[in-house]
């Protein structure tokens, strides 16, 4: 028998998750409820205090779901265990169902969604369409901040092991040569036209472009492996997440496109 790559990632754990997506009026009332509004711009804190789901915590995307940028990117994951206390102080409890939301685009839900996947918490969704789909479905929202309740003894992912595949860039390579690797940017980003963030334009070395995480299952195909990036590993979470809403699994190349150009010896593609 071959072994196996050793820079593909590994199967996700056989436990089976709740669907990631949920609808407005189906959200659990004693679901743990995580703003996540964010852009390039930064956290969005002043939109969430002008208006949010009762009861919703804010989430720094910045502070809590990513490292400060670095050799990883733009948007490296912090450690395992270190995420885990972080979103603990939040309120997160592996025993309560959390759903996570943003102003709409749902990229930065998915980021959030991601990581607590990562740690192995099975019980949490995105607010599909965010909170103006709160909104136009009737439901209320307060202003102002509401101060979280620490969970003092989080569930730690057991020995560092975490439930959802994540790439580095030998992964990410890895998955292009031998699956399928979706780029999730825009198409003249992943053609290398321009590059508005990033200091190198270009693209992974056969990567395909999936500018529409609703169309990645379908250019992904039957194919195996899966893997997906972005600019900086927050976009390519709702394109991961979309594919697991079709069935795919899929790993998510955490660093992406900000951490593959650290790099001067990768390889870069332009059309």
């Amino acid at each position: 028998m071959t072994d196996p790559d050793p820079h593909l990632p590994a199967a996700a754990t056989a436990d089976v998750p709740v669907p990631p997506l949920v609808r407005a009026e189906d959200v659990d009332p004693g679901a743990l409820l995580l703003d996540v509004r964010w852009s390039l711009a930064g956290s969005d804190r002043a939109g969430y205090e002008a208006g949010h789901l009762p009861g919703a915590v804010f989430c720094d995307l910045d502070a809590v779901l990513a490292d400060p940028p670095g050799a990883g990117g733009r948007h490296p994951l912090p450690a395992p265990e270190q995420l885990a206390r972080s979103l603990a102080d939040l309120g997160v409890d592996a025993g309560r169902p959390v759903v996570v939301y943003d102003g709409g685009a749902m990229a930065a839900a998915a980021r959030a969604w991601w990581c607590l996947r990562w740690l192995g918490h099975r019980d949490v969704r995105v607010l599909d369409g965010g909170l103006p789909a709160w909104q136009r479905s009737g439901g209320d929202v307060e202003t102002g901040a509401v101060t979280p309740v620490p969970v003092a003894d989080p569930q730690l992912p057991r020995g560092g092991v975490t439930h959802l595949p994540v790439l580095d860039a030998d992964g990410a390579a890895a998955v292009a040569e031998q699956g399928v690797l979706l780029d999730a940017r825009t198409p003249e980003r992943f053609r290398g036209e321009t590059e508005p963030v990033d200091p190198v334009a270009g693209r992974i070395p056969g990567a395909v472009n999936a500018p529409d995480p609703a169309s990645a299952a379908r250019l992904a195909g039957g194919a195996r492996p899966v893997g997906a990036y972005c600019g900086s590993g927050v976009t390519a979470a709702l394109t991961v997440l979309h594919l697991e809403q079709a069935g795919v699994a899929a790993a998510l190349y955490a660093g992406s496109w900000s951490d593959w150009i650290t790099d001067p010896a990768r390889p870069v593609a332009r059309d």
